[in-house]
């Protein structure tokens, strides 16, 4: 089996979107008819990465064994490195990456989860990520969406304040409001985590982080600007709150300087991190140093399902999978997307690779050329 072909594409999920509102799907055909899907990053819609791919990184691999996936990825870090490590290019490798290991599933006639080395559970719980829950929504309407996520039975809720990172400390007020407010929706004991996106100062996320600890909330993400690697580490040996970070990093190293600086709890994204292959180097770093792989993952079809089969085999997952707020409309180009099941989980696939059906009459309806 060789590479035949590449396509690299956005996907407009409403006749409104704006191109950073679109998807970033790749797929790749190999020569005896089997294709692989992937994904990259969704930031400002993919656009860099898919030109990457487009322009740099399609032509070099055709004629390539989809077996060497770790050799390519590689490759191509080093060949491509001055396009910036730490960003458009490693969403790009991730999405190549991803593909190819659909590719190998399919040829192997195993799903991705058995190529790792099988699975230590095959139905996965999820927590809830709900976003925009700062200034713009009030205190009210945070409870009553919180209240309707609790019947799709999530194991844990986190709440994200959403925010332009430059006006910090601005609405702490707010935000230790409705935690407080969450809290007693939920009970005493319910799993909640908070996400402040990078939305404050040291200072201020230490008082946030008080608070935190008081209300017994389960762990604190981003409390500071993600490259303060430094400050993050030292907020998580100060705070007995687990401090969270790792979703805007994009290498292995990086996760290596995060875990150095004092980070307990990393949050590498599959669709930023290399891809498969990159998240288990993460999770390999995060074994030998015991410190919790939670990985970050807001796309809820291919990314999504990519970050099931590797979180179904680490041993010591510590924490649910990520699910984003819900978006039933990205599921239309999937005959089987994933969804939880009446119990709150979700259930691995036995089909082989990722496990993903595309209808092709609905994805042709959707997709946008890069």
């Amino acid at each position: 089996m060789k590479i035949a072909r590449i396509e690299a594409f956005q996907v407009q999920w409403a006749p409104g979107d704006t191109p950073a509102q679109r998807s970033a799907f790749v797929r790749i055909h190999a020569d005896d008819g089997r294709v692989g899907l992937g994904e990259a990053s969704p930031m400002q819609g993919g656009l860099a990465s898919l030109g990457i791919i487009n322009a740099n990184i399609a032509p070099a691999l055709i004629g390539a064994d989809p077996l060497d996936h770790a050799v390519i990825q590689d490759r191509l870090m080093h060949t491509l490195v001055k396009l910036g490590p730490e960003g458009a290019l490693t969403g790009a490798l991730a999405a190549i990456d991803i593909a190819l290991w659909d590719l190998k599933g399919q040829l192997l006639g195993q799903p991705i989860w058995k190529l790792l080395g099988g699975a230590w559970r095959t139905a996965l719980p999820f927590y809830s990520s709900i976003g925009g829950n700062g200034r713009e929504r009030s205190l009210e309407d945070v409870l009553r969406i919180v209240e309707k996520r609790l019947e799709d039975k999530p194991a844990a809720i986190k709440i994200r304040f959403d925010n332009d990172r430059v006006d910090l400390d601005g609405d702490i007020p707010d935000h230790l409001a409705k935690a407080r407010a969450v809290r007693k929706l939920v009970g005493p004991d319910f799993p909640l985590a908070f996400d402040s996106n990078n939305g404050y100062s040291y200072s201020g996320a230490m008082r946030v982080g008080r608070a935190l600890e008081e209300l017994g909330f389960w762990w604190f993400e981003e409390p500071i600007q993600h490259y303060n690697r430094r400050m993050l580490g030292e907020l998580a040996q100060r705070l007995s709150i687990t401090v969270s970070t790792g979703e805007q990093d994009y290498t292995p190293s990086a996760i290596a300087e995060l875990i150095d600086c004092g980070v307990r709890m990393v949050q590498p994204d599959i669709v930023k991190m290399g891809g498969i292959t990159g998240l288990l180097r993460c999770a390999a770093l995060c074994q030998a140093h015991g410190v919790e792989l939670v990985p970050h993952q807001t796309q809820p079809t291919i990314g999504h399902m990519a970050n099931l089969h590797i979180a179904a085999t680490q041993l010591h997952a510590t924490k649910p999978v990520e699910l984003n707020d819900p978006s039933p409309r990205m599921h239309a180009p999937f005959r089987n997307p994933p969804k939880p099941d009446a119990e709150g989980l979700f259930h691995l696939p036995t089909t082989p690779g990722l496990g993903l059906e595309i209808d092709e009459a609905a994805l042709a309806r959707l997709r946008v050329p890069a």
